[in-house]
């Protein structure tokens, strides 16, 4: 095996952080801009997500930049494989007491979306960016996180694929949903032997049935949001959605009646006061598989 040539370090801890994926790259202009990858993303910025940001270079004019090319070529076209990257990321923070993943935690379902101009870029198309609150042209990728009450990071990522890439559109075999792409997702995390108490998501996956039935099939403990106007088969006369739930436990400040108070406890520092409510209606209750708690500042 030929000699690794040097590459100049990065600053201080993070060259010892780099010197662990070094091993990855078969080249050292990769190693080299791996290290200049990491500086970016560290640097404190807004826009550090961009190209130019991350080269620390100006917008729109800096992407000519020798540095911007550089982490341009080092993303788009060179030969190195980010999974495997993304592994040995996972396993360093399972070797650190202060990182490692228990049992304690979440394994979160999220999505990131980004605005992208054109039609040309990979997985982009028209659809819903929570970022922005709308439906406009952008890519969006589906996401684990593992989080507690002192922590959390990424696990995986997996970029969304809208249903027009596609010869037969939805009905293509190669289609995925995005709660297709969790399932896989919690799959994965599984495999790689990451513990966790619940998977937790929105109520795009709360009330998505094949995503829900899949995890309780599996007997995976899950936490998913769910609409106020969710409904389920009642009869008449009696409670049949989220809401009537909430409607039919009357509160007031003297007297909250089955409505517990709780305190949420902010990373910025500031707490608000929430009302919960265990709802026993339909499938759900107290000695059933599924329990349904409403949670709301305004009971």
């Amino acid at each position: 095996m030929s000699r690794r040539l040097p590459v100049p370090a990065a600053p201080g801890p993070l060259e010892n952080y780099a010197c662990c994926f070094d091993e990855l790259f078969n080249k050292s202009n990769q190693r080299d801009a791996f290290r200049r990858y990491l500086e970016g993303l560290l640097l404190p910025t807004e826009r550090n997500k961009t190209l130019t940001g991350l080269a620390n270079t100006e917008p729109l004019v800096g992407a000519t930049h020798k540095d911007a090319q550089k982490l341009q070529w080092f993303l788009s076209e060179s030969s190195w494989d980010p999974t495997m990257v993304n592994q040995r990321r996972l396993a360093l923070l399972k070797e650190r007491e202060h990182t490692q993943p228990n049992p304690e935690g979440a394994l979160v379902i999220d999505e990131t979306g980004d605005r992208k101009w054109g039609k040309h870029t990979a997985h982009v198309g028209r659809q819903y960016l929570g970022n922005i609150g709308k439906i406009d042209n952008g890519v969006v990728s589906v996401h684990t996180l593992w989080a507690s009450e002192e922590r959390y990071y990424p696990i995986e990522v997996e970029p969304y694929t809208p249903s027009h890439w596609f010869a037969l559109g939805k009905n293509d075999p190669a289609f995925r949903t995005k709660p297709r792409i969790a399932l896989e997702l919690i799959n994965h995390a599984k495999e790689q032997n990451i513990p966790f108490r619940a998977v937790v998501a929105d109520s795009f996956y709360g009330e998505n049935h094949p995503f829900w039935e899949v995890l309780l099939q599996d007997g995976v403990p899950y936490v998913l949001s769910l609409n106020p106007s969710h409904v389920w088969w009642h009869q008449i006369g009696t409670i049949g959605s989220a809401e009537e739930v909430a409607m039919a436990s009357p509160w007031h400040e003297e007297n909250p009646g089955a409505w517990l108070k709780l305190t949420r406890r902010f990373r910025d520092g500031h707490e608000e006061t929430w009302w919960a409510l265990e709802g026993v209606a339909g499938p759900f209750g107290p000695e059933r598989s599924q329990r349904l708690i409403v949670v709301t500042t305004n009971p």
